[in-house]
């Protein structure tokens, strides 16, 4: 049953917006993404969806300089490996932050914003992005 009024990327999608991925039941391990099938257990795996806390620490980080089309007019801006206090390492753009203060084992947590806009009177897509946790 769709929800009327609520976009179907919102719908579709929760992981873009709530960090929501699978934890195994049989092995303890969490991913994010979701997965469908649990790659240490196979087939005697029991997943769940597991809502992940968006704690975590920089694992890496890079300056995008030269940006693709559509997001020229946020460069530049730091992309950095995440790892979620719970395990998985996720891709993510750092923003709100000092450029000094931005190095590996600081301490993140997610936020909401705006990834993108098509066009001047598009949709406006949003999802998750991490800042530093002051």
């Amino acid at each position: 049953m769709a929800v009327k009024g609520l976009p179907a990327s919102w719908r579709k999608i929760p992981q873009r917006y709530n960090l929501i991925g699978d934890e195994c039941k049989t092995c303890g391990e969490r991913f994010f993404p979701p997965v469908t099938i649990c790659p240490n257990c196979r087939r005697t795996g029991s997943l769940e969806r597991y809502k992940f806390s968006g704690e975590g620490e920089i694992f890496s980080y890079t300056v995008v300089r030269a940006a693709q089309e559509g997001f020229d007019f946020q460069i530049p801006y730091f992309l950095g490996i995440i790892k979620l206090k719970e395990g998985p390492l996720v891709i993510s753009q750092i923003v709100d932050s000092d450029p000094e203060e931005i190095d590996i084992g600081k301490k993140v947590k997610t936020v909401f914003r705006k990834v993108r806009e098509d066009g001047s009177d598009g949709v406006i897509r949003y999802g998750y992005k991490f800042i530093l946790d002051r």
